[in-house]
């Protein structure tokens, strides 16, 4: 099955659903977070100020990770969830009917596609997947167990950048052809660490699950997986995949809608260090009258256009017939015209700054309301979004273009480029073939 069926399959998903009971707006649902390091932890904390949940289990691989989000949770709702090391044995439990998962990327694909199939609804952080492949079967999974799946693209539940999108859509700076996104956070050198032995209470190879089998050292855990490609995918897919999905709304892109062609370069500049992806990256993608531009950057640098000079530069830039529109994380403006006219500015308020609870909220009503219609960063769109980065990279890495199959989305006529984008993953933690 190609990808635009697996999309346009959610029509029969909810079809499916109505025969299905509905839970009402005060049932609670029972949550289990998944993967309870940094993000983890923002995710008890989140989803714990949010009415008619309980957080019944946390699972990780890692003891100390386990008991630090044991105590926060009985803080935070005055119980102790059951705690697993394991995620399988937390999806046969009964008493749980939905995982929030914040693993490290690779783990991404396959812990929603074991979730799916044990019959939980499932938020996963962003990227979706970690390659190609494993998006695919993340869609199909869904559909086919009929399960509600959000990916965690916060600004899509942002009010401020809703109204700004809106907007777009509506016209107000006429005909949109060209978006333009920017991923500056400042990073700095990871160094080397050594191989050594894994520390206790630490399942190394659950850990590596999927990836390939390395020794443990220091940088290959915690955050730093991120910049290792076995199991991370760079910032491009890390900060960069939030300012990739708003650049696809704003043009109006579906999940059906797949570049012509994409093409990227960068580097690592300055740092001499073990990381593995570039701290610098540009990518290019071209559809049929528009285009997404995209430029990650690490290392000291200033902004662009009016978006706030702060610690982390992030942020996009739409182009139109009539004018521009500058999004951001605190606000948006809109210039007009020859004379760059400002006639609408959204500033900086307070209550904009990056708040993921509504997000997590509509991923609680689209479970209640069992409509994948619900939801604002359905499994299909975080897909879509994970893909451009997916792409960029392998341009990247192979210095050479990529053109995307518009049915399928593998790469025509580049047997090296597939095989990049398509890991099935490490035995006995395999990626499924569904579809």
């Amino acid at each position: 099955m190609n990808r635009r069926k697996f999309v346009r399959s959610a029509a029969v998903f909810a079809a499916a659903t109505q025969a299905r009971p509905i839970l009402g707006a005060n049932d609670r649902i029972n949550l289990a977070v998944v993967g309870v390091g940094g993000r983890g932890t923002d995710h008890i904390e989140y989803f714990s100020a949010l009415p008619d949940q309980k957080i019944v289990a946390v699972v990780d691989v890692n003891q100390p990770a386990q008991e630090r989000a044991q105590a926060l949770v009985r803080k935070l709702q005055g119980q102790d969830p059951k705690v697993y090391s394991d995620m399988r044995e937390a999806f046969d439990s009964k008493e749980i009917d939905a995982v929030s998962i914040a693993t490290p990327n690779h783990w991404h694909a396959l812990s929603a596609i074991w979730a799916c199939h044990a019959g939980k609804d499932v938020y996963i952080e962003k990227p979706a997947s970690h390659d190609l492949y494993e998006g695919r079967q993340m869609i199909a999974a869904a559909r086919k167990h009929r399960r509600i799946v959000q990916v965690g693209s916060q600004s899509r539940s942002i009010a401020h950048k809703r109204q700004a999108m809106q907007m777009l859509q509506d016209g107000v700076i006429g005909e949109v052809y060209m978006a333009r996104g920017m991923c500056y956070r400042r990073r700095r050198s990871i160094g080397t660490t050594p191989v050594e032995p894994v520390p206790a209470g630490l399942d190394w190879d659950l850990f590596l699950g999927p990836a390939p089998m390395r020794p443990y050292s220091k940088n290959r855990f915690a955050y730093n997986w991120h910049w290792f490609w076995d199991t991370g995918n760079g910032d491009i897919g890390n900060q960069g995949v939030h300012e990739m999905d708003i650049c696809r709304w704003g043009l109006g892109l579906t999940a059906d809608d797949e570049p012509l062609s994409v093409v990227s370069s960068g580097g690592k500049f300055i740092w001499q260090d073990e990381q593995e992806t570039p701290n610098t990256q540009q990518a290019m993608f071209s559809y049929r009258g528009k285009e997404i531009q995209f430029d990650v950057r690490n290392l000291n640098t200033g902004t662009e256009s009016q978006i706030p000079l702060t610690g982390s530069i992030v942020g996009n830039i739409f182009f139109g017939s009539e004018g521009f529109m500058i999004v951001h994380p605190t606000g948006f403006q809109v210039y007009m015209g020859d004379k760059r006219e400002k006639t609408h500015d959204e500033a900086n308020v307070e209550e904009r700054v990056w708040d993921p609870k509504p997000h997590m909220q509509n991923f609680l009503d689209g479970v209640r309301a069992r409509d994948p219609k619900v939801l604002h960063a359905d499994i299909a769109e975080g897909v879509a979004a994970a893909a451009m980065c997916h792409y960029a990279n392998a341009a990247y890495r192979l210095g050479r273009p990529m053109r995307p199959d518009p049915l399928s989305g593998r790469i025509l006529n580049d047997g090296e480029a597939n095989q990049m984008l398509e890991r099935p993953g490490r035995a006995p933690y395999s990626i499924p073939e569904l579809a």
